[in-house]
């Protein structure tokens, strides 16, 4: 628990403090904040605080117009920055909590504040990884009988994208203009996009990179993986039907991709870890792995026309339904040597489930604009109009479902799930008191883990409040 005021329905409760870059009309520079609350701890003021191994050495990232440098850093200074941040900012915590001056300074109210592109974004890279939503397509332009393309169960598909062209989140995007085709008889035309499209999708952020010519083998992927935004790859799809061959998107994707502010570490995301799903057939062995790098995330997709009173739900779906792992898409990335860099932005491609209703691009739900998308009070789409509003948005499952599933604890930083009765507990350690709750721990006996003994577990504060069952 923070001492910070958090809504129970909050999206940034002390589990999650994701990264984000803003400034205040009051002071125009650019800083990188943390969101609490309805709060933005501003790190530039408390960059002096970070007193820890790593980041004593390192305070003045936090004192940089974009995330970039802290990126680069690497895992074990992010893990570093959010043990540090989780503990400051807990109730029990008195440094920032009683200094009222430095409280002051150091919070801004969210609704008060400009957000910009969290990081200077060298390189994107959208990927096309949903089995789902490729066969869809396949289906609409090829037929059931050639939906997937011979290479897509092999690799990770994916293409470049334009990195000056990714905005943030309420950026206006302009209908495109450009060279389109609607009569295959007649020549193309030029003129303003007619089938303007959203995509549902998700992006990751790469921390360290790797030196050129160097691939990132598979199993140190995860150590070049910061965190992640949603994304919305604005798309036009009379554009890109006539462009893309042979060599794939350009006019059709390059006008405008938006992204959300705030990037939620990965650490804030393994407690919604699932099994990877099975490749079929197996990919080469550069691309096999075992760790579950797959996330349970509930998304949604909303649109509000000019008029309408609320938005609609379009489209619910779920990451999990990922073919191709992160792990993966990095991995591939790089097998040929090409170097990435901090700050470079991947994406997932088109997020689509196994039913109509969580398919995640308007071409799908309308398929190909032959079915009329329902907005409710007699307003209907096939593809977006001009002053439509688009809104993603993400969210965990329930805590209650997980933590009767099975309680999330790590050991040595490997994360392990084990039922309730392998649990035991010792006095709580963020505030020893004898009338507060206590952390789980594990039996090690019960366990059958040899050579760890629960004296060797204890640590001086809890580093894992999003992953403790009486914290959380």
């Amino acid at each position: 628990m923070s001492f910070v005021a958090v809504a129970e329905d909050s999206d940034f409760p002390i589990h999650n403090l994701p990264y984000g870059v803003f400034s205040t009309p009051g002071n125009p520079r650019q800083r990188i904040g943390v969101a609490i609350g309805d709060q933005i701890l501003d790190l530039s003021v408390i960059k002096h605080l970070f007193t820890g191994p790593i980041l004593s050495k390192h305070q003045d990232v936090f004192n940089q117009p974009a995330l970039n440098s802290f990126m680069g850093l690497g895992q074990a200074a992010w893990k570093e920055a959010r043990a540090f941040l989780q503990n400051l900012l807990s109730a029990s915590h008195a440094r920032l909590r009683d200094d009222t001056e430095l409280r002051r300074r150091a919070f801004t109210d969210q609704a008060s504040a400009v957000m910009h592109l969290p990081a200077i974004i060298g390189d994107y890279t959208d990927f096309y990884s949903s089995r789902q939503h490729a066969t869809n397509v396949g289906i609409m332009f090829r037929g059931k009988e050639n939906a997937l393309m011979p290479n897509w169960l092999h690799l990770p598909v994916g293409y470049h994208g334009r990195a000056s062209s990714v905005v943030v989140s309420g950026t206006p995007i302009r209908r495109p203009m450009g060279q389109m085709s609607p009569d295959d008889s007649k020549p193309p035309v030029y003129g303003a996009c007619k089938l303007l499209d959203m995509e549902l999708e998700m992006a990751f952020f790469v921390g360290p990179g790797n030196k050129f010519g160097e691939p990132i083998p598979i199993s140190r992927a995860h150590e070049h993986i910061f965190g992640m935004v949603l994304m919305n790859d604005w798309s036009a799809r009379d554009i890109q039907k006539w462009e893309y061959v042979p060599l794939g998107p350009f006019l059709g994707k390059s006008f405008g991709t938006t992204i959300s502010p705030w990037v939620v570490p990965m650490d804030a995301l393994m407690p919604f870890v699932v099994p990877n799903p099975e490749q079929d057939p197996k990919p080469l062995p550069y691309l096999r792995h075992s760790q579950p790098y797959t996330f349970d995330i509930n998304l949604s997709v909303t649109l509000k026309g000019e008029g309408m009173s609320q938005a609609a739900t379009i489209c619910k779906s779920n990451f999990k339904y990922m073919y191709w792992t992160m792990l993966q898409q990095l991995t591939h990335h790089t097998v040929n040597g090409c170097n990435l860099r901090p700050g470079d932005l991947l994406a997932s491609g088109t997020i689509s489930g196994p039913e109509p209703e969580s398919f995640g691009s308007m071409l799908e739900l309308s398929w190909r604009g032959t079915k009329a998308i329902e907005l409710g009070n007699g307003q209907t789409r096939r593809f977006l109009l001009d002053g439509d509003e688009v809104v993603i948005t993400a969210k965990e499952p329930s805590r209650a479902k997980r933590q009767k599933e099975a309680t999330p604890l790590w050991i040595k930083g490997k994360r392990m799930c084990l039922p309730r009765e392998r649990i035991i507990t010792v006095p709580c350690l963020c505030n020893p008191s004898d009338n507060l709750p206590s952390h789980s721990r594990i039996d090690a006996d019960a366990a059958g883990i040899t050579g760890i003994s629960l004296d060797s577990l204890n640590q001086s504060v809890c580093t894992r409040p999003s992953l403790c069952m009486f914290c959380s």
